[in-house]
């Protein structure tokens, strides 16, 4: 349980590293916001480029494969938070099939 509880954490850091840095950069390019948000969207970016490094699968694919599930659902959540974006309920049953396909992917079991 240990290591679900791992893997989801990390998959969460990542997520929050991959959204946040983007948001950063489309502040800086799209809202006109300063340079310096584009700068710490570009070092927030470069975390989330090793974050799913620390992950203990030695499958590239398959951690980013499961990611994507991740990563779909907490987009939904950030729109929510910091852009008032509403989810309707295709999203909401879609993100939750996106959820059931990192639990096959990831956590699914495997021949040794």
């Amino acid at each position: 349980m240990i290591e679900v509880a791992r893997a989801l954490l990390l998959f969460g850091l990542a997520g929050l590293a991959e959204i946040g840095g983007g948001w950063l950069m489309w502040q800086w390019l799209r809202a006109e916001r300063p340079w310096p948000f584009g700068l710490l969207g570009a070092l927030v970016l470069m975390g989330y480029g090793i974050i799913p490094t620390w992950q203990d699968s030695p499958h590239f694919g398959r951690v980013y494969a499961a990611y994507g599930g991740i990563f779909i659902v907490l987009s939904l959540v950030w729109g929510r938070l910091f852009d008032g974006f509403r989810a309707d309920r295709w999203d909401l049953i879609g993100a939750a099939i996106c959820l059931l396909g990192v639990g096959v992917i990831f956590f699914g079991p495997r021949n040794p």
